[in-house]
């Protein structure tokens, strides 16, 4: 037997039930008071989970049914005040409103719409038919009153679920924003690096081809080095994208390529050294491992400095310094070129890159025209605490 058909014979037994059990209330003890009779069909609306889960609608409907069978089939004594006779008859209406209070919660606002105006309905006509003299109005408010509490707790209970929902979507968009401003700023610092080195080096080897075939040589090399390793990062950032696409978690994925960091520093500034531009690195403070994710931000810092040296300063040669500090590691690259169009076109994202990648991490960024003359960019970003080893333990 499948799990939908168990669910369904669950649900219909569970309907039976409910029905055989409200006839036992109304046959099998009709001189019980009308407390008895409505506590008993109040209890018996548990057997009704199963049709709830399926058919909120049809749940309500047996309610209702059960709930006026209770109260049309005690008949009244003669032996008891008419108060008495009446006392907490309509006791089983409250099985109904908290079903009502359900579908309000759960269903379409069309079908809860029906199913309030349906209860309050059979409600009022059996409140109003069996009911006598002062009873009426008394019974009618308590009758309002649940309906209307039911109700107001399954709007609250929409409410809330609905603004989880929202909150998960916004969170789910900002989400798929910041992977794809991360995903733009890697591709904009790994193709803008290396299309600047390879339109350097192509420019170097077409005017020296006829005179120094070695140099042209060297050039082609450099360009054919640097398109390689780009084609490799591309390919590894299209593979993860696709992957992400159809569902490939965390532990299928096959592990990811090493994260360049400030050990790659020395290895950028040979690949733009062979583009025509001498970079001098310097490293000051204390040299300790950083985390990953400010080693990454401050490679590409200083990678996106010097493609804007090669591309635009007119310059034969940079500094860039690193400063290890007790709270924050300095990145700087300085240049002796033309400095006011050092950082490329007014309406580029390198200088809006760098600044997104240093606030991203609570740092700093500084990007202008030096007053000596060149282009100077400076970046701070913080490092965590470090931790102290009590001597004793060393």
């Amino acid at each position: 037997m499948t799990t939908v058909t168990r669910t369904k014979a669950v649900a219909w037994a569970g309907g039976i039930s409910y029905l055989l059990v409200v006839g036992l209330l109304v046959g099998a003890a009709p001189r019980a008071s009308g407390t008895v009779h409505g506590v008993g069909a109040l209890l018996a609306v548990s057997l009704l989970a199963g049709v709830v889960r399926r058919m909120p609608p049809a749940a309500l409907g047996l309610a209702l049914f059960g709930a006026t069978a209770v109260v049309m089939g005690r008949p009244s004594s003669a032996f008891e005040s008419r108060a008495a006779s009446y006392q907490g008859q309509f006791l089983s209406y409250l099985a109904a409103d908290l079903l009502l209070g359900f579908i309000v919660a759960t269903c379409a606002r069309r079908a809860s719409a029906v199913a309030v105006a349906v209860s309050f309905t059979v409600q009022l006509l059996v409140i109003g038919g069996f009911t006598h003299g002062d009873g009426v109005a008394a019974n009618g408010l308590i009758a309002l009153l649940a309906l209307a509490a039911s109700c107001m707790a399954g709007l609250l209970s929409r409410e809330r679920r609905e603004h989880a929902v929202a909150l998960r979507e916004q969170e789910v968009a900002e989400a798929v924003t910041a992977e794809r401003l991360r995903i733009a700023r890697e591709l904009h610092d790994m193709v803008a690096h290396s299309i600047g080195i390879i339109a350097i080096q192509a420019g170097v080897g077409s005017r020296v081809i006829q005179t120094q075939p070695g140099e042209a040589r060297e050039a082609l090399r450099a360009i054919e080095a640097t398109s390689r390793e780009t084609l490799s990062g591309l390919r590894r950032t299209l593979v993860s994208l696709r992957r992400a696409d159809r569902g490939v978690t965390a532990s299928e994925q096959s592990p990811p390529a090493p994260t360049p960091g400030l050990a790659d520093i020395e290895r950028l500034a040979a690949a733009t050294s062979g583009a025509g531009v001498r970079v001098d690195v310097r490293c000051s403070g204390e040299r300790r491992p950083v985390p990953a994710d400010i080693g990454l931000s401050a490679y590409r810092i200083v990678q996106e400095a010097l493609t804007n040296v090669v591309r635009h300063a007119d310059t034969g040669r940079c500094r860039v310094a690193i400063d290890y500090g007790e709270g924050e590691l300095s990145v700087e690259v300085v240049d002796n070129g033309r400095g006011t169009t050092a950082n490329g076109s007014a309406h580029g994202f390198g200088i809006i890159g760098m600044r997104e990648r240093a606030g991203l991490l609570g740092g700093h960024l500084s990007a202008g025209p030096r007053p000596e003359g060149g282009y100077r960019v400076a970046a701070r970003l913080p490092l965590p605490a470090p931790v102290r080893v009590p001597v004793e333990a060393r």
